[in-house]
Formats: structure tokens, C-alpha cells, sequence
């Protein structure tokens, strides 16, 4: 076969490894996956604090996820916050006295003399139109209505706001700790699906807070997604921060053949 008619190809060259990266590149990188590292921490201290005692319980669970986004059907909007997000912001005591009063009705003759100088003292300074803050109104009987009716949980409006941010911001971080991943040196199908992973379980996760709105029982997905999400990122992480300072490229000398 003549040269015209060979089929070009592409030169073979070995892929960069984390001995070949600069002194430089190794800070750089470290520097990165570090506080990539804190910053995914500080997301899950957000979320235990977000969702803890959504159900009323103590501690974070599957049902505080599916309480999030399906609603307590049983309860109302603020009975929900109250023993939720707001928890900590008022005591125990008003909190319980609030939500028995939200389960009888919440009838307005209560209303002026016992549960308005509660709100008053603790809640109206933010949940009121004279703070600016995009928070429910509850400095009357008319706005408390708005919010003591049946939780259905977070609105369509607000996952898909959330949703969208989650996909761009999430999907960025993904890419950047994948891009210093690439130069471990790894079985080629682990280090495959270790780079697909996050991104599938970006995914999953995002897709299961719509299907949990419709169906609680797909909160299990959003914890099991969640959890490989993290998972794999911490494999990333570990092992990049281990190759970039420890991994040394191994020599290979051929020996020629002597006669003898």
C-alpha cells in the first residue's frame, strides 16, 4: 500500500499525570480542592441546620426532606416553619402554644389577646412589609390566615429557581474538580465512572426534589443521591490531595540484549 493510501494517525502521547505538574500547579491545585473541600462541608452544616426538626423531631431524616418538599398535608405553612427553619427563633414553649392554636382553627378571638403579643415580640420584626424582607407578613390576623393553611411544601416557583442555580453552580464545581482529577493515575473504568458520578448525582438529586413534591417516597432519592454526590467528590479530593504530594512516576529502564 502506498503512503497516499495509509490512513492517518493521530500520534500516541502519554496523558499528564500529577509528577508531571509543576510545583506551582500542585498549590494551585491543592489550594483549590481545599476549599472546595470546606465549602462542600459548610453546605451540609447549612442543610442539617435547614431541614433539622422539619417533622418536629429532633435531628435531620429522610422524613425532614420529605416534609420539605411535600408539605405536611396534616399541618399549615406556619405550623411547618415554626417547627422548622423558625425554631430556633422562638421559644419552645410559645412555639407549642402557637401550633395548638393553628390546629384548632386558629380562631381570631385568640388571636388579639394571646397569639398577636407572641409574633409581636419575636417574630414581627422580620415577618412584616416595614422590614423589606421578601418573608410572609405576620403583624395581622388577615396575613396570619395567608400562612395558617395546609402545607403542600416548597412551591413549583421556587424549585425551579432553585433547581436552575443548583444545575449552573453545582454543574461549574463538578467540572473544576474533575479537570484537576483527570491527571490521577487510576484504573481507566474507575477513574471513568468517578468522573461521571457527580454529575449523574447532580441529576438525580435535582430531578428527585420534583418527584418528592408529587410523591414523598422519592425523598429517599434525594438523600441517596446526595450522599453519592458526596462520596465521590471525597474520593476525588482525597485522592487527587494524595497523588499531587506522594504519587512519583516510576522509571522503566529496557535492558538491551547481550550476546553471549
Amino acid at each position: 500500500m502506498s503512503k497516499k493510501n495509509q490512513p492517518a494517525t493521530c500520534p500516541v502521547t502519554r496523558p499528564r499525570r500529577f509528577y508531571d505538574c509543576t510545583l506551582n500547579e500542585k498549590l494551585l491545585y491543592t489550594s483549590f480542592l481545599l476549599l472546595a473541600g470546606l465549602a462542600y462541608l459548610m453546605a451540609l452544616a447549612y442543610l442539617y441546620t435547614s431541614y433539622d426538626g422539619i417533622d418536629g423531631k429532633p435531628g435531620l431524616s429522610v422524613e425532614d426532606v420529605a416534609e420539605n418538599y411535600y408539605g405536611n398535608r396534616s399541618g399549615t405553612r406556619l405550623e411547618s416553619a415554626l417547627r422548622g427553619p423558625m425554631a430556633g427563633y422562638i421559644k419552645t414553649e410559645r412555639r407549642d402554644y402557637i401550633v395548638k392554636w393553628l390546629q384548632s382553627g386558629a380562631p381570631q378571638a385568640d388571636y388579639e389577646r394571646l397569639i398577636k403579643p407572641m409574633l409581636d415580640e419575636q417574630c414581627v420584626v422580620c415577618h412584616s412589609a416595614a422590614s423589606g424582607l421578601q418573608l410572609p407578613d405576620l403583624s395581622s390576623y388577615e396575613s396570619v390566615k395567608q400562612v395558617a393553611n395546609v402545607d403542600t411544601g416548597v412551591s413549583l416557583h421556587s424549585l425551579m429557581k432553585v433547581s436552575h442555580i443548583h444545575l449552573f453552580g453545582i454543574a461549574l464545581v463538578a467540572l473544576a474538580i474533575g479537570l484537576v482529577f483527570r491527571f490521577a493515575l487510576l484504573p481507566s473504568w474507575f477513574q471513568h465512572t468517578l468522573t461521571l458520578l457527580p454529575f449523574i448525582a447532580i441529576f438525580t438529586d435535582i430531578a428527585a426534589w420534583f418527584l418528592t413534591k408529587w410523591d414523598p417516597i422519592y425523598a429517599y432519592t434525594v438523600v441517596i443521591a446526595g450522599g453519592l454526590l458526596g462520596l465521590s467528590w471525597a474520593l476525588q479530593i482525597l485522592i487527587s490531595l494524595y497523588q499531587i504530594w506522594f504519587l512519583r512516576c516510576r522509571v522503566t529502564i529496557e535492558s538491551e540484549d547481550n550476546d553471549h
